[in-house]
């Protein structure tokens, strides 16, 4: 089991010099902090590749231009209806940015980790993250959706608690196709189960 340290809630400055309450998160292995404009490098080099793109619903493959930049700027502004927060590793030769992890106002959960750190467990202690502050914020209940073809997300959820809870189809913007999707859940039930 991950062992889960405390939340800081210091409010920070983004880019802009506005103070957000967003909260930075922290494991033993990993920092969940507020998206900022200087990630863009390292966001787009991890969404740039085809693999990672083809297991997201909406990250565009080849990646154009700017559109790190205009998806940071959109979370920014809040224009996204989320908060988003980067993965960092810390305390190895993979310091820093790994991915992101994000939180949907109607409790959707979406996250990505880049290719060079699949099957390291980081995917699953992030999210086990945002389930455990999600809880103490009595938020939820909480959904997420994976295509068919990925596995290792599928394991993820259900590793963090989440149960199936059945198919649908999604289109996938990377693939220019409707790709078959297994849906997720996480209820307040489950929560007190667990508890």
């Amino acid at each position: 089991m991950t062992d889960f340290k405390r939340s800081t809630w210091t409010g920070h400055a983004d880019d802009r010099g506005a103070v957000s309450a967003q909260p930075v998160l922290t494991t033993e292995r990993l920092v969940l902090r507020p998206l900022r404009r200087a990630d863009a490098g390292l966001i787009a080099l991890y969404t740039g590749d085809a693999r990672l793109a083809r297991m997201t619903m909406n990250i565009p493959h080849p990646l154009p231009p700017g559109r790190t930049e205009a998806f940071i700027e959109r979370v920014l502004t809040g224009e996204r209806g989320e908060t988003v927060w980067v993965i960092e590793h810390t305390g190895s030769v993979a310091d820093g940015l790994i991915g992101l992890i994000s939180l949907k106002d109607d409790g959707g959960i979406g996250y990505w980790v880049g290719a060079p750190f699949w099957s390291t467990g980081f995917a699953t202690e992030a999210v086990g993250r945002i389930v455990a502050w999600a809880r103490g914020q009595d938020r939820g209940p909480l959904h997420a959706e994976v295509f068919q073809d990925n596995a290792a997300s599928a394991k993820v959820l259900t590793k963090t608690g989440f149960a199936y809870i059945g198919q649908g189809r999604r289109y996938c913007t990377a693939r220019q196709a409707e790709v078959d999707t297994w849906r997720y859940s996480l209820a307040h039930e489950t929560w007190a189960q667990d508890a």
